[in-house]
C-alpha cells in the first residue's frame, strides 16, 4: 500500500477524529472507506431522478437529435478548425 501526506483544515480534521474514534477505527481507515465510497459515487451514471428537471429544458431543438446527432453536428460544423 502506498503512502500519501494530504493537509487538511483544522474542521475537516476534527470530523475525522471525531469518526475514528466514534468508530474505534483509526483515520486512515477512516479516509480509505471515504475515498472509496467517493470514487463510487463518480462511477456511477447520474439517476434519473438527477438531471429530471434537464429533460426538454432547451428550446429549438430538433426532435430527432438523439438519433441524428452526427448528421446536425457535421452541418453546424461543429469540432471543425476555423481559418485565421
Amino acid at each position: 500500500m502506498k503512502a500519501l501526506t494530504v493537509r487538511i483544515p483544522e474542521k475537516l480534521a476534527a470530523q475525522l477524529e471525531a469518526e475514528s474514534r466514534k468508530r474505534k477505527m483509526s483515520k486512515s481507515d477512516v479516509v480509505r472507506e471515504r475515498l472509496n465510497l467517493a470514487g463510487d459515487q463518480h462511477r456511477s451514471a447520474p439517476s434519473l431522478d438527477t438531471i429530471s428537471d434537464l429533460i426538454g429544458s432547451v428550446d429549438g431543438l430538433p426532435s430527432d437529435l438523439s438519433k441524428r446527432k452526427t448528421t446536425y453536428l457535421r452541418a453546424t460544423r461543429y469540432g471543425r478548425k476555423r481559418p485565421r
